[in-house]
């Protein structure tokens, strides 16, 4: 786990909205995140979900709103001593009504005292009826609780409990934790910059039910990905066929063979700032795709004809302004710096990331931890190791500012 992610103390408050049936289970994805937790909830949100049953998951006494100026609690100060202790504020979901009185200021609530006492960044996730969210006193409120520097998280679109269609579902619970990772992630330096990603294997088909690829996951890429979206930057991923992952947040442009992935990744070039080449591109597909399935033969030989696909990287390269930055990964198995400086001179790339493909646990394909090298187009290199979500920032922390953080290249 990154460090900043560690020992984090997060906030909870439970409005009165029907998605409140949904906070058990987010509960525990906190707990499961390494989340130290407190849980306050309206006397709204009672009716909507049990506080026994939060209590259990949370492990610890839950908030009421009878606590806030009652004869047995009240001398705590809850609503200061609350506000003082957590990393992160939580409101969710976030009801019209709530976020209302917070557009107010209002302080007759414990929720509504803590949010004005406390200094820690407050996420709101509105939840309700889409003409509820779209009716003109809802949009004010929010764009005055945007003024006021609260962090407003867009609901998303579908089938909503009222039996409507529209905007105003709570996120998913990933998607959820995802943007309070966003919110506490210390490293902004992505902020305005457009970046694309490349991930996965790509299928270079024989026929209609077999074709050739790689035991890529996606992961490394996915990972760069996600960390420069904690880092507040603006992401594209385009992905061959891996596993599904929660992309909140992330454009996502899925592909299947290498030369769909350089027609998406070409057309892109122009507009991203920077550009990561992690996917496992097939260097080469069949000259030409069998109709039909293909038979075994009596001789037991089957001769393929194959081609050279595009090399995305090198045609990227070939475009890049002075102002872009092109990071490639080169997958080798013998002469490893060797190949990849000459693959990282070749291409125009600003940083190529070496992975010993030979390496066995603990890095590659498949698993969740990677260990890399990093070689700068001046010939600094850096090895890298730990989860690939570890080794994906500290990549960015490479690239981004080499110079600020001493000892990169030592």
């Amino acid at each position: 786990m990154l460090q900043w992610k560690k020992n984090r103390k997060i906030l909870l408050a439970i409005t009165g909205g029907i998605s409140a049936y949904k906070t058990p289970e987010i509960v525990r994805a906190m707990i499961r995140s390494g989340w130290e937790l407190e849980i306050v909830l309206t006397e709204e949100a009672e009716r909507f979900v049990s506080p026994m049953v939060l209590s259990t998951l949370a492990g610890k006494r839950i908030w009421k709103q009878a606590d806030y100026l009652s004869d047995e609690s009240g001398w705590r100060i809850p609503h200061i001593a609350l506000a003082e202790w957590p990393d992160a504020v939580m409101v969710i979901p976030a009801s019209a009504e709530s976020i209302s009185r917070a557009a107010r200021g209002e302080a007759g609530t414990l929720i509504g005292g803590i949010l004005l006492a406390t200094r820690a960044p407050v996420l709101f996730f509105p939840a309700m009826n889409v003409n509820m969210y779209e009716h003109p006193a809802t949009i004010q409120n929010i764009k005055t609780l945007s003024s006021l520097g609260y962090h407003l998280i867009e609901p998303h679109t579908g089938y909503l409990a009222c039996g409507y269609e529209g905007k105003g579902r709570l996120p998913e619970t990933d998607a959820v934790i995802h943007e309070v990772w966003r919110t506490l992630c210390p490293d902004r330096d992505l902020e305005g910059k457009r970046v694309l990603v490349t991930a996965g294997p790509t299928w270079e088909f024989l026929d209609p039910v077999r074709f050739l690829s790689n035991p890529s996951s996606g992961k490394m890429g996915y990972q760069m990905a996600r960390t420069a979206w904690y880092r507040k930057g603006s992401v594209t991923l385009v992905h061959g066929p891996v596993e599904n992952r929660c992309t909140h947040g992330i454009v996502t442009v899925p592909v299947v063979s290498a030369l769909e992935m350089y027609h998406e990744v070409i057309r892109r070039t122009e507009e991203n700032d920077l550009i990561v080449k992690a996917a496992a591109v097939g260097d080469f597909r069949s000259s030409e795709i069998a109709p039909q399935k293909i038979k075994r033969t009596e001789d037991n030989v089957l001769n393929l004809s194959l081609v050279q696909n595009p090399d995305i990287a090198l045609e990227v390269g070939k475009k890049k302004r002075e102002d872009q930055i092109l990071v490639g990964f080169a997958a080798e198995s013998r002469d490893l710096v060797e190949n990849a400086r000459k693959k990282l001179a070749r291409k125009n790339m600003n940083y190529i990331i070496l992975n010993d493909i030979s390496a066995g646990e603990g890095s590659g394909f498949q698993s969740d931890d990677n260990k890399v090298t990093v070689i700068s187009r001046t010939g600094d290199m850096v090895s890298l190791s730990g989860t690939k979500e570890e080794v994906a920032y500290r990549i960015w922390d490479i690239i981004l500012s080499p110079k600020e953080r001493p000892g990169i290249f030592e």
